[in-house]
């Protein structure tokens, strides 16, 4: 293996446009998700969230492709060891660069869920509303991915000397460790093992953009490979009725992401094998300087535009209810619904824009002097 793939001290590639899309892709889908297919029902204590896939045959199937959240870890792999690269050949020590990371990340996270809990606990006493325990913790549930990129981040040095010592073997110890907590799980009901897995899947997801690089500049049948294997993979765990069909938690059933399962593992192998796929026709895109802005200025918003959106979510239900006198949307999807589904998110939207505005201007990442190089413009390092 050449040495430059593992060296932190390698001379990093100009930046990937590709990578920046599929960041900015990847949260959008995410929040899009929370605005158009959440639907809230208010019980006796409080309101509960759920979705139409518990309602609608066959749609688990579309979450193959949209629950994007080892796609972003997998992102994330990369450019966190890309990163750790350009801070190591400035003579940076990884201790002071994985200290920065999770400052950056702890700090308006923790502003966020701390000015969310003393809200509750004001509104709750000044109103007397008992629901209002509940109502807060659907706000800041998204926070869980916070958690988790936090500790991915704590445990980069770690991850960073697995991938240096023993290369690609990392994966298939975290893949067997992802299947014995499974097992240990589902046969023998330890299901305290879940928080192994939170640690293993999404480890391994963020370990697989290490090889980033390599996958592109392998051949394209290896592309295709991925996306084969992991299709394979995760229609065999499904069909074998030990998991669910849904990459995102559905009531009343077992969940593949809380904890993460083996089908996790199965989807970034799938997702990172499409990714590919689709990367000449999305490259020739983004050469456009208009796909290059609208790229940028998500990524530029992404954090708080992640931590506020459900924010922006709560205000716009809020006056909704407010203004209907009616709590409960609908139970089960109906055909209006379905019909107005592509207009759900401008209201949520109009709500999160001036909350960025007032209390997340400071999170917003400074436009780039230096454009972003096309992506064939990059050099990949080979095996």
């Amino acid at each position: 293996m050449d040495e430059s793939t593992s060296s932190p001290a390698a001379t990093s590639p100009s930046r990937d446009i590709y990578i920046d899309f599929l960041r900015a892709f990847s949260l959008l889908v995410v929040v899009a998700w929370h605005w158009v297919f959440t639907i809230i029902i208010w019980q006796d204590d409080g309101p509960h969230a759920t979705s139409p896939i518990g309602f609608t045959t066959g749609l688990w199937t579309a979450t193959w492709l949209l629950q994007v959240m080892p796609l972003f870890f997998y992102v994330g792999g990369y450019a966190h060891l890309l990163s750790w690269r350009k801070a190591h050949a400035n003579g940076d020590s990884i201790w002071r660069f994985v200290l920065r990371r999770i400052r950056r990340l702890a700090v308006p996270t923790l502003a966020l869920l701390g000015v969310w809990i003393a809200a509750g606990i004001a509104l709750g006493a000044i109103f007397n509303l008992e629901w209002i325990g509940r109502g807060v913790l659907l706000v800041v549930s998204p926070l869980w991915f916070m958690g988790v990129y936090l500790m991915l981040a704590a445990l980069l040095p770690v991850f960073i000397w697995l991938h240096e010592r023993w290369d690609s073997i990392v994966l298939v110890f975290l893949v067997a460790a992802a299947g014995t907590v499974d097992i240990l799980r589902f046969r023998y009901g330890w299901e305290w093992l879940g928080l192994v897995n939170m640690i293993a899947v999404w480890g391994l997801c963020h370990q697989l953009g290490f090889f980033y690089e390599r996958l592109v500049a392998a051949p394209r049948r290896t592309d295709w490979t991925l996306l084969w294997a992991g299709l394979a993979a995760l229609g065999g765990l499904v069909a074998s009725g030990l998991y669910p069909g849904s990459m995102v938690g559905v009531p009343g059933e077992r969940s593949n992401m809380a904890p993460p399962t083996l089908c996790i593992v199965a989807l970034v192998i799938f997702q990172a094998g499409v990714a590919e796929i689709l990367r000449p026709a999305m490259e020739i895109r983004l050469e456009r300087i208009r796909w290059q802005r609208v790229s940028a200025t998500i990524n530029r918003f992404s954090m708080p535009l992640f931590l506020f959106h459900t924010t922006g979510l709560a205000g716009y239900l809020a006056i909704r209810y407010a203004l209907a006198g009616e709590r409960n949307e609908v139970r089960e999807p109906t055909a209006t619904w379905w019909l107005f589904r592509p207009l759900a998110f401008v209201g949520p939207l109009l709500f999160t824009l001036p909350v960025i505005y007032l209390f997340g201007r400071q999170w917003v990442r400074h436009p780039r002097t230096k454009p972003s190089a096309p992506a064939g413009d990059r050099t990949a390092q080979t095996v």
